[in-house]
């Protein structure tokens, strides 16, 4: 696929970001402010960097994580514990558009970089905060990793299955902190173009959480239930499952009765079933749920996965094959729509997928992936603090460099 770049620039182009950050939820945020052009400074710790670089080292020696989450970042690394790298931090604050952080809760304001203290003194600075719980309340101040957010919010007690309950596969609760936290920015972004002014944006990740919870927390609060959980199965949907084929599986989701009668009809050659008196109606179907999945397994079987695949897309029943990632990486859908591309890192390139904000007119920048304290000196150098006084920083370790500097 050719892509027609054009001439216009970036969304977020010309925009500063400051990422005091750590782990998943503000590196999110800031690598899709990254992809939608803005230049994003990540302050690191000296020696360690950001502890997520050293989760796994699954890429290239790297760990997978920090690759997902870090590509088109400049990284500098201060010792945000000494008086002068502290400084560096606040001066490079001030010079930008977004300060986005992450720390423990009264880090910030113990860096000087506080909401309150920043939003009075530059107030066109647009001031991010995600944390555990939010800024008040008896557990402002708890730890809050992903898996302890995903059960206190009850992520958990509607995932799994009747017998186990279980957290998510991916970092929900991080996930959603740092999309809501990039859509927040740019809303603000576009808000000081018009008013000159700044903003100070907090993000829980319970509260990012709980907002996805809608469904079932109605269901509890007016239904007076508390939704089971269904291992692949749908609560109030039926036929909703893993069927199984005659060699493999493949899930089939039946949202509607329109649906369940093509299915029956067009994919089983069985128009007996369409009217079938406990079948007939989605209410019908999930109240006699076990004899409604054992007659469609039934017919499921007499197919081969690829087979029944292609004919319930061609009846237009919503139905998917159910991957693993060796499948998720060689599927035909990225490779058709061309969405692989390569990125630089310390230790060589490696594929990634494009960000899922399409622009037609311009295709979004894949950044390299930093090495710790690849742009220290460039950054400090950029806020006039000469080669004399960045070697002594250096040497007393209030700045990093790379372990290795290029020849």
């Amino acid at each position: 696929m050719l892509v027609t770049m054009s001439t216009d620039l970036l969304p977020l182009e010309g925009i500063t970001v400051v990422a005091l950050e750590q782990a998943v939820a503000a590196p999110l945020a800031t690598r899709h402010l990254a992809d939608l052009g803005a230049r994003v400074i990540k302050l690191e710790r000296v020696g360690e960097g950001d502890f997520a670089r050293n989760y796994d080292h699954a890429v290239h020696g790297m760990a997978s994580h920090f690759v997902w989450l870090n590509r088109g970042k400049e990284s500098v690394a201060l010792d945000l514990k000494s008086v002068e790298g502290a400084d560096i931090a606040r001066r490079l604050v001030v010079e930008a558009d977004v300060f986005v952080q992450n720390a423990a809760p009264g880090a910030a304001e113990r860096l000087g970089l506080g909401a309150d203290e920043l939003a009075a003194r530059h107030p066109r600075l647009v001031c991010a905060g995600i944390s555990g719980y939010g800024t008040a309340g008896p557990m402002r101040d708890r730890k809050a990793y992903d898996m302890l957010i995903q059960a206190e919010s009850g992520l958990i007690s509607v995932t799994g299955t009747p017998d186990t309950a279980t957290k998510t596969g991916v970092p929900s609760a991080d996930i959603a902190a740092g999309l809501y936290t990039a859509q927040a920015v740019v809303a603000a972004l576009f808000r000081r173009e018009r008013t000159g002014k700044g903003g100070v944006i907090d993000i829980s990740m319970f509260d990012a959480t709980v907002e996805w919870l809608g469904h079932p927390m109605y269901m509890q609060m007016y239904g007076g239930r508390q939704v089971p959980r269904m291992g692949l199965s749908h609560a109030s949907i039926a036929p909703y499952d893993a069927f199984p084929t005659s060699d493999g599986e493949i899930l089939i989701g039946v949202q509607n009765d329109r649906g369940w009668r093509a299915l029956v009809t067009d994919v089983f050659e069985r128009p007996d079933l369409a009217e079938h008196p406990r079948l007939a109606t989605n209410p019908l179907r999930v109240q006699h749920r076990a004899e409604c999945d054992a007659l469609v397994a039934e017919q499921t079987r007499r197919f081969s996965t690829a087979e029944l695949d292609r004919r319930l897309a061609a009846a237009g029943v919503p139905a998917a094959q159910v991957n693993d990632m060796a499948g998720l990486v060689d599927h035909v859908q990225l490779a058709a729509r061309d969405r692989w591309r390569e990125v630089a890192t310390p230790s060589g390139t490696v594929r990634a997928v494009l960000p899922p904000m399409t622009f037609r007119d311009v295709e979004l920048p894949m950044g390299d992936i930093p090495e710790l304290g690849a742009h220290t000196d460039r950054v400090l150098d950029e806020l006039g603090i000469d080669i004399d006084t960045r070697n002594r920083l250096a040497a007393s370790g209030v700045v990093g460099r790379p372990a290795a500097e290029p020849s």
